[in-house]
């Protein structure tokens, strides 16, 4: 008789979404060790295209209830089913605590939807396992307590930096482990907890980013023909400091002939476009939006230097390490960006890219000129980074503790 396989929860803010390409890679991973996946979703997808690897996934897709009142019977269906359990009254319990210091129509929204996850999903599977530690966390923590199944995080940067800390330690207190990807956000978490922190970076599929063997550019921006070819690939928000890059990009000298496009949607796309216009360098600049993988991957292939100029903004979000900044090494791209959270831990200053101070507006200017003109320097920094993302970001690498923190739990709890 063939043994079952583990019946994992999987529980995301939103799927399938572009900007969490490493998301759906570490899904397909897990199904290929054997796991039974389910995912279920806080949010219905948004994004008018997927990837590759979302076609590859077999896991059944599920959602909860996006807003409370729009299934108000799936709700109250699933509160009749909780109220006789001893874990709706813990939970209840922890819930109120939880909502005296933050009351909020969110703090409430997330109880619903963790009463749906504990009667509709939770009873047929072995764990909950969840990405994000503030809303999806709460979700899963909840549902956890109501039906006794364990649950277990993965960490990444907004929801790392912009919650209190007392949501942080008792999340962590009432989880099996979380996993983070940076050294920055496993330190702090760290200090919090006792003994459950991770760090295990997001793994790259190396088959999805062959090596580019076009790489060499000779270009140099003497004339217009030869412009140097910039490329961002980030959503547009605070955090990527892409007004910054625009102004960098603004006091170029005049002799520098270049290019620059940016992938990526996000709330400032309108607003960075007029700063563009303003600046007088919109004719130079070219914003595609959202993109499937195939078409970035063809972009970083064009491309001579990548530029993110991540900040943190004024909530306290920040990048963990860019997922973006991997692709665009492997793609033997120079990178230039900024010494922030997990960025150093990928980018050697003078080695395989540039790091500066965020918001340097003067500086990023000076960098941008320096790689532009010196293809030697591109290439160099460009091998370096390739040959670093191969040998310490391999998908292959970094699924294998995962997969054993998975199994501890599912052993642990008896599967």
């Amino acid at each position: 008789m063939a043994q079952k396989s583990p019946k994992i929860g999987l529980v995301l803010k939103g799927y399938p979404r572009l900007s969490e390409t490493f998301i759906a890679q570490e899904i397909l991973e897990l199904e290929r060790a054997g796991f039974d996946i389910e995912i279920i979703s806080l949010r219905h997808p948004t994004d008018k295209h997927t990837h590759p690897v979302h076609g590859e996934i077999k896991a059944i897709k599920s959602y909860l209830p996006e807003y409370l009142y729009q299934e108000l019977w799936r709700v109250s269906k699933a509160k009749l089913s909780c109220l006789p359990k001893i874990g709706f009254w813990k939970a209840s319990g922890v819930f109120l605590k939880d909502l005296l210091r933050d009351p909020t129509p969110n703090r409430i929204r997330r109880f619903g939807q963790a009463m749906v996850l504990a009667h509709e999903y939770a009873s047929k599977k072995d764990m909950l396992y969840v990405h994000f530690l503030h809303t999806p966390g709460s979700v899963a923590r909840y549902a956890s307590i109501i039906s006794g199944k364990p649950f277990a995080i993965s960490a990444h940067a907004k929801d790392i930096w912009t919650i209190p800390e007392w949501e942080i330690r008792e999340k962590l207190a009432d989880c099996e482990w979380l996993v983070t990807c940076t050294e920055g956000g496993a330190d702090y978490l760290k200090s919090l907890s006792d003994g459950k922190v991770h760090l295990v970076y997001h793994g790259l599929d190396l088959a999805r980013f062959p090596e580019n063997p076009v790489r060499a550019s000779e270009k140099i921006g003497d004339t217009k023909e030869n412009a140097v070819r910039l490329v961002t690939v980030g959503r547009a928000v605070a955090k990527k400091g892409l007004d910054t890059l625009l102004d960098a990009m603004s006091h170029l000298p005049e002799d520098l002939h270049w290019q620059w496009t940016h992938i990526g949607g996000g709330p400032l796309r309108d607003d960075l476009m007029e700063q563009a216009k303003s600046l007088g360098i919109f004719d130079r600049c070219e914003f595609k939006g959202a993109l499937p993988q195939s078409e970035v991957l063809q972009t970083y292939c064009h491309s001579d230097v990548f530029i993110l100029p991540s900040r943190i903004d004024e909530s306290g979000d920040r990048d963990g390490l860019p997922n973006v900044i991997v692709e665009a090494q492997s793609q033997r791209l120079p990178v230039i960006s900024t010494n922030i959270s997990g960025i150093p831990e990928l980018i050697e200053p003078g080695a395989n890219g540039v790091l500066i101070q965020p918001d340097d507006v003067a500086m990023l200017t000076a960098e941008i000129e320096r790689l532009s003109r010196d293809a030697g320097l591109r290439k160099v920094m460009g091998e370096a980074g390739n040959e670093k993302v191969r040998a310490k970001f391999s998908h292959k690498q970094t699924i294998g503790e995962l997969v054993s923190l998975l199994n501890m739990t599912l052993s642990r709890n008896q599967f």
